[in-house]
């Protein structure tokens, strides 16, 4: 098969598909996402450079990359033309919409019957101080974002004054959630098609557990009830692969945090003999044969 792998550039993640395609036999390029150019009348309708898109079997999307709100939503929609046109996306641009947005992800969990953390989303200051004077001790995240990138924690109502504030000025949309007190880890379930395919404990110093922000990945058997979470979790947003993020509080509940549509897995490949590039390749062919 030929696929492409749309990207923002290289790295780890892509070299680590690129070799799985090629072990598979299939013939992989990697493509930046953000020299797509779309045609309406003639050929190819959406190309990057001399590739046409539309002559590839299969794309695996590896990143969005930051961008203005026409460039993200044109990306986006340059996608779904894509999967109109017959070529599979994986995940689909569908699953990108619900999950690169924390409050749609987090809107679709509780739909689904799955524990999340007790959030406040706004667009006024006002409304977001209210909210942290309800719960008092709450972590704010940007809406969009990964990596545990511009999250940060606040129990002091001084200081949320003045991360609200600074916000308001980037005319942002405040997420404001409760901060569960746990024992200084969480779990990423990693899950492709309809089974889990491995997992791993995050353990921090730090109150925040991700990967990049310094977390030490450790591997991870699912207790009682955890895969079942896991799985419903991924449907919830329709993935078809995906990271899902479980964090068991000091009191024993156990809490979605999150739902990545396009996840990462060095830490993962670090605890587990699973090829987690290689299930992910795989899936795409079957996905290529329907």
């Amino acid at each position: 098969m030929k696929i492409a792998i749309l990207s923002g550039g290289t790295g780890w993640h892509v070299a680590d598909l690129v070799r799985a395609a090629t072990e598979r036999g299939h013939q992989p390029q990697v493509l930046s996402i953000e020299a797509l150019t779309a045609r309406i009348g003639g050929a190819p309708r959406l190309a990057v450079g001399g590739t046409a898109l539309e002559q590839c079997d299969g794309v695996l999307l590896r990143i969005i990359p930051r961008g203005s709100l026409e460039q993200i939503i044109f990306r986006i929609d340059a996608l779904h033309r894509l999967e109109r046109l017959g070529i599979p996306v994986l995940n689909s641009p569908r699953v990108i919409e619900r999950t690169v947005d924390k409050f749609y992800t987090s809107s679709l969990l509780e739909d689904a019957g799955l524990k999340t953390p007790r959030t406040v989303v706004a667009e006024r200051m006002d409304d977001a101080m209210a909210a942290f004077r309800e719960m008092k001790d709450v972590v704010v995240k940007p809406l969009f974002g990964s990596n545990g990138r511009g999250i940060v924690r606040v129990s002091d109502e001084e200081i949320a004054y003045r991360v609200f504030r600074a916000l308001e000025l980037e005319r942002a949309v405040y997420y404001v959630q409760e901060t569960l007190p746990h024992r200084g880890r969480d779990m990423r379930v990693f899950v492709v098609g309809r089974r889990v395919l491995a997992a791993m404990w995050r353990t921090s110093d730090h109150w925040c557990t991700n990967i990049a922000r310094g977390a030490r990945p450790e591997k991870a058997d699912l207790p009682p009830g955890w895969q079942e979470m896991s799985l419903a979790a991924a449907n919830a947003v329709g993935a078809e692969y995906a990271g899902v993020d479980l964090l068991e509080t000091t009191t024993g509940e156990v809490h979605v945090l999150e739902v990545n549509g396009i996840p990462g897995w060095r830490g993962l490949q670090e605890t587990t003999e699973i090829d987690v590039a290689g299930a992910v390749v795989r899936h795409l062919e079957g996905l290529c044969r329907h």
